[in-house]
């Protein structure tokens, strides 16, 4: 059934947060931008999910206390296995990516989550997709082909930059339908959240072992700036953010929450080229249009196919599980920090929203 209507003073609420979805979570590619020029990409992220998610942890028990229980084995390693993909793949791309892709562009390729989400729906687990979705689908791969082609020289970019921001929607598309379809994971979202952050923490920090990082990793080569910028993604694109979307998830029409998808791209675009400098030329706007329209072709197809009664509101089902229902954060991305419903928008009550990350919440 649709969200009933809230009241005026639940109306300013909802506005608020979503304000902070759109602006935060939009600014999270800039804040990974500044944080990685003098901080090692995957050591970075390693850290800033180690705090986040020792905090979430802390502040769970604390609040519980004698009542809290532990989650099963089960409920853990699935919830592990989400943080790996979504954290550890998904933002650890992201953070790798913008060592030499500008945080813009890096937002609007990281925008084609749902098409990813719709793509491995269809592929791994026999998802029907509406012949306009897969319209959509079309469109989108053809705005991010005029957005990054050609590689290297005039207005093209890094390949590898490339490549590695494109696996991220990938790793977090796979880690959302894991959630959505096989996963188990605690029924209490900051648990769960704080398991997956923790998890991706420990990828990430391995990846920094694979890459090399640990053996460069100069502490007093950190810049004021780099510092400022991760404290920012910890406790405001990973822990206010995503309080923010647990409680817009149970206040909000599912619809209205999905337009951060569109929004956070366009803030992304704006602030990178205040901040940053980063060139916004004719081909960045046109390729951007074409993929947030595409990616909004998508998410509409889709959600009006699983909505009841065609009201276009799509199904609550969450990311985890519908036992587990309850969002867990990452941004972002998607984040992230948050999780996407089987229809690639976010998740209801009941899903984990460290898919968000940060959409991908960064």
């Amino acid at each position: 059934m649709p969200t009933p209507s809230p009241a005026p003073t639940a109306r300013v609420l909802i506005v608020g947060a979503m304000l902070i979805l759109y602006l935060v979570w939009g600014s999270t590619y800039l804040g990974i931008a500044v944080a990685v020029d003098t901080i090692p990409p995957f050591i970075m992220a390693a850290f800033r999910f180690l705090l986040a998610g020792s905090v979430l942890l802390g502040w769970t028990l604390a609040r519980e206390r004698r009542s809290f229980s532990l989650p099963s084995l089960r409920e853990v390693r699935d919830a592990s296995i989400v943080g790996a993909l979504l954290l550890g793949g998904g933002m650890g791309m992201v953070a790798l990516g913008e060592l030499t892709v500008p945080s813009g562009i890096a937002a609007l390729l990281i925008a084609m989550m749902p098409l990813w989400v719709a793509v491995f729906g269809r592929v791994l687990l026999g998802e029907r997709l509406p012949a306009i979705a897969v319209g959509g689908i079309v469109v989108g791969l053809a705005g991010v082909t005029f957005l990054v082609w050609p590689f290297g020289g005039g207005e093209g970019f890094d390949l590898a930059g490339i490549v590695a921001v494109l696996l991220s929607p990938i790793f977090w598309s796979l880690g959302s339908l894991f959630s959505a379809h096989r996963a188990r994971q605690p029924s209490r979202p900051l648990l769960a959240t704080s398991i997956q952050m923790l998890a991706g923490s420990a990828t990430l920090a391995v990846l920094a072992l694979l890459g090399g990082e640990w053996g460069a990793f100069r502490p007093q080569a950190i810049s004021m700036d780099s510092l400022v910028a991760f404290v920012y993604l910890t406790f405001i694109g990973s822990l206010l953010a995503f309080t923010t979307y647990v409680w817009v998830l149970r206040k909000a029409p599912l619809p209205l929450i999905a337009t951060y998808a569109y929004v956070n791209p366009v803030v992304a675009v704006i602030l990178g080229a205040i901040i940053l400098g980063e060139a916004v030329t004719p081909r960045t706007l046109v390729a951007g249009a074409i993929i947030v329209v595409a990616v909004a072709v998508i998410i509409t197809a889709r959600g009006r196919m699983r909505s009841p009664a065609g009201t276009g509101t799509p199904s609550p089902v969450p990311p985890t599980d519908r036992a587990a229902a309850e969002p867990t954060a990452t941004d972002p991305a998607p984040g992230p920090d948050e999780s996407f419903g089987r229809d690639g928008s976010s998740a209801r009550e009941g899903a984990s929203p460290a898919s968000a990350l940060g959409q991908h919440r960064p």
